[in-house]
């Protein structure tokens, strides 16, 4: 239930998030998919926004899992190989 309300509030309010969690304004110009290039991946809440010089990634996980480092690197990869001007 949690990370739905996350889901969403991240969704509705994505400007206000990103600049919240980045700590200064930052203009959204994407919402991207919820799935990367390569070998598609199914995540729960993965949303990537895209401004000028930055991609912001916010992950929500309700339990402990201690996988999520690998994930996040993986996510961190894929990233880097769809926006690597970022």
């Amino acid at each position: 239930m949690y990370d739905n309300i996350c889901k969403f509030i991240a969704e509705e309010f994505s400007t206000d998030l990103a600049t919240w969690l980045v700590g200064k304004p930052i203009t959204l110009t994407e919402l991207s998919p919820k799935e990367l290039s390569l070998e598609p991946i199914r995540v729960d809440s993965l949303i990537l926004r895209e401004s000028e010089n930055l991609v912001l990634h916010a992950e929500f996980q309700t339990k402990p899992d201690a996988d999520i480092p690998f994930r996040m690197a993986d996510y961190r990869l894929r990233v880097y190989r769809r926006f690597p001007q970022k």
